[in-house]
């Protein structure tokens, strides 16, 4: 098999599900639809739950320190937070799935249909690529060394992409554009870097992802709506934070 096989799978899988989805949502009240979504919520909270438990990683204390790597985690947060915002990489995402609508659909509706997209879109996109199998799929199947990690990934997301689908319609379907982009972005840096992760580095990554995902399950719930956006650049100050406090440590 070819290095990217594994992110072809999940963007099938994915668009697989947002049919399906579809299908099958029309079928479903309104209601029932929210409790889709609310399950969803809450197993994207229990794996965001499991991944940020990362933060006792032994590897990591032992790299940078036992009291490091909370401290590590709220920096790539903050910092990264102050940098998307900046940037303005939520109000980017909302844009460019206004800008999917208009070119995926022959009809672009205005109002509660437009809005639907762009949030099926944008939930979708961050729920798909943020992740620790985001990133360690990615980079293994470019080293050569499978792409296993993405295939268990993209039957989890298929699946996901039914739930959101049914109550969010199409606009799931313009994630496995972020999909290409990042996943496949990891992919050519794993073969063309190599293993540039050290397990400190990976902890810190799952870590603050998991925290993320929290934001995520948030949105899904309709508790809060978090710029989670623009919270990204914190899933690169992570491991290089992690990098800089090992060598000071």
């Amino acid at each position: 098999m070819f290095p990217g096989i594994g992110t072809v799978v999940n963007m099938v899988t994915v668009l697989a599900g947002t049919a399906i989805g579809v299908l099958v949502g029309h079928r479903f009240s309104q209601r029932t639809r929210d409790v889709v979504t609310d399950a969803l919520g809450l197993v994207t909270l229990l794996i965001a739950a499991s991944a940020a438990t990362s933060i006792g990683d032994a590897d990591w204390s032992r790299a940078v320190g036992d009291s490091a790597p909370m401290l590590i985690v709220l920096a790539s947060l903050v910092l990264g937070g102050m940098a998307g915002s900046v940037l303005g990489i939520e109000r980017r995402l909302e844009h460019f799935g206004g800008w999917l609508q208009a070119h995926l659909q022959r009809r672009a509706p205005e109002g509660a249909d437009r809005q639907r997209f762009i949030e099926g879109f944008v939930t979708s996109s961050l729920v798909f690529c943020v992740g620790p199998l985001t990133v360690l799929g990615s980079i293994s199947d470019g080293l050569g060394n499978g792409a296993d990690q993405l295939f268990l990934k993209a039957a989890l997301d298929g699946f996901a992409a039914i739930a959101f689908a049914a109550s969010l319609g199409w606009g799931v379907a313009g994630s496995v554009l972020a999909l290409f982009l990042v996943q496949g972005s990891l992919t050519a840096l794993g073969a063309g870097l190599g293993d540039i992760l050290t397990p400190a580095q990976i902890a810190a990554l799952t870590c603050t992802g998991g925290l993320m995902l929290v934001g995520v399950a948030l949105r899904l719930l309709r508790i809060k709506q978090l710029p989670v956006g623009d919270l990204l650049p914190g899933l690169i100050l992570a491991p290089a934070l992690t990098a800089l406090m090992s060598v000071l440590h």
